[in-house]
């Protein structure tokens, strides 16, 4: 899921930037860079810090910006084949759910949400199973299962992620955390005991 990385790499100086302090320059601009970006190796690159440059820059005639290596550690996210993650739900649609997984957004599709025929209504953004009336609605918070990755690295955004509920333990928070029938059952004859002691006491 989240991981820290060493990763080194190339940034462009402008010819604008010559003035400033190198150090600063350096450090907004692999935030700039970096920060946000895509790679398959690491996944999704959150934040960076403690970045040095490695040895001095290059000056490319015809370019006239100097280009500098530089080192950093990086915070990144990239989602594993059947990992277990929490998201949120973000967008109801015609075919499942859109969950936000950490920086990314990733699919349930309306076959994986639950093991009951569902019906969605993308009007009001609620997905409700039809036997056990479960419901899935934008903003419940949920646990799921990476079942297929496609990772963009020209574009985060446009990554495909796949999800499924249909597992013992996964769902929403609300079906995962509610009372079993046996529960409820127990609950009900301790509060019927409650009730008969307190009329034997009277």
């Amino acid at each position: 899921m989240y991981y820290r990385v060493r990763i080194a790499d190339t940034i462009r100086i402008p010819p604008n930037r010559f003035g400033d302090d190198l150090d600063a320059a350096v450090t907004e601009l692999v935030q700039k860079t970096f920060e946000g970006t895509m790679r398959k190796q690491h996944g999704v690159i959150v934040v960076v810090d403690n970045i040095t440059p490695q040895g001095d820059g290059i000056v490319i005639h015809g370019d006239g910006a100097m280009y500098q290596k530089v080192a950093f550690d990086a915070l990144t996210f990239k989602p594993d084949l059947q990992e277990v993650i929490d998201g949120v739900v973000c967008e109801i649609v015609e075919f499942g759910a859109f969950c936000h997984i950490g920086p990314l957004d990733a699919l349930v599709h309306m076959s994986q949400i639950m093991n009951d025929y569902v019906e969605v209504d993308t009007d009001n953004e609620i997905i409700t199973g039809k036997e056990k009336k479960q419901i899935l609605k934008n903003g419940d918070a949920v646990r799921a299962r990476v079942v297929a990755v496609s990772l963009n690295e020209l574009s985060a955004r446009e990554s495909k992620i796949g999800l499924t509920m249909r597992q013992p333990a996964l769902g929403s928070y609300e079906w995962i955390y509610a009372p079993k029938d046996e529960e409820k059952k127990e609950d009900g004859k301790k509060d019927k005991g409650k009730k008969e002691e307190k009329k034997g006491k009277k």
